[in-house]
């Protein structure tokens, strides 16, 4: 494990392999180094790529602060990107791919960037709601309203509450507010200003929605290419994501 100390003065806990070009993986929701689907990702680049892996701040072996901004999460990848040679490919899933382009926007940089399956734009209800269980105390609650929310089944909701992984997402359920708030923090006429080559990527089982506000982004960003790969909701197989990665970064 490594670490960078952002602008803020949080710590900020990576991993690095490979070798070649620099690509940073951004995490989506409930997901941290080593738990999520960048971690089998991460190997399957690092044949062409150097991969930087890490743990958003508030999960993993990241700090936090006491008050949350988005700016702040733009200063951490700067701060990864800045130690990895000063400019990088990025990669982000779901809300860690809002968050990637929000970067881009405010001038981190980025030369290259892929998104996959961006949500659509939240209303700004679901981190107020978080919020206010996670304050409560209440995190296993604010999980699942999280898990309903992005839609996942009720049976399937209920049967990872005796789950070995569901200690890990109670104690990161405060980030679930972090990345709702992400969610609602670009609107689809900003996406026009992101200036660098741009990919988007879905999956051809995820459900319309995401369909849609793929397609949607990939309208709103100038010269945006998409890939529609074979998969499920929010489950593309490395061994094809990679491929896809490698051949819109060395383009």
């Amino acid at each position: 494990m490594n670490t960078v100390t952002s602008s803020d003065g949080t710590r900020i806990a990576f991993d690095r392999v490979g070798a070649g070009p620099a690509v940073v993986l951004v995490d989506p929701a409930m997901c941290y180094r080593g738990a999520g689907p960048n971690t089998p990702l991460a190997p399957e680049l690092a044949r062409d790529f150097t991969v930087y892996t890490y743990d958003r701040r508030g999960r993993g072996d990241s700090g936090d602060a006491e008050e949350y901004s988005v700016e702040r999460e733009y200063a951490d990848l700067a701060a990864l990107i800045e130690h990895a040679g000063g400019a990088a490919f990025v990669f982000g899933h779901s809300s860690g791919g809002v968050l990637a382009a929000g970067a881009s926007l405010a001038g981190v940089p980025i030369a290259r960037l892929a998104l996959f399956e961006p949500p659509p734009v939240d209303d700004g209800e679901m981190p107020v709601q978080l919020d206010k269980l996670v304050r409560a105390g209440r995190r296993g609650e604010a999980v699942e309203l999280f898990q309903s929310s992005v839609g996942l089944p009720q049976e399937m909701i209920a049967g990872m509450r005796n789950s070995p992984f569901r200690p890990a997402l109670d104690a990161i359920a405060h980030t679930l507010v972090y990345d709702t708030t992400i969610a609602g923090w670009i609107t689809l006429d900003a996406y026009a200003g992101v200036a660098v080559p741009t990919l988007l990527v879905d999956s051809e089982s995820s459900p319309p929605t995401l369909h849609e506000s793929t397609a949607a982004v990939a309208a709103a960003v100038p010269g945006a290419r998409r890939r529609t790969l074979p998969g499920g909701f929010h489950d593309v197989a490395p061994d094809v994501l990679a491929p896809a990665l490698k051949e819109f970064f060395t383009a």
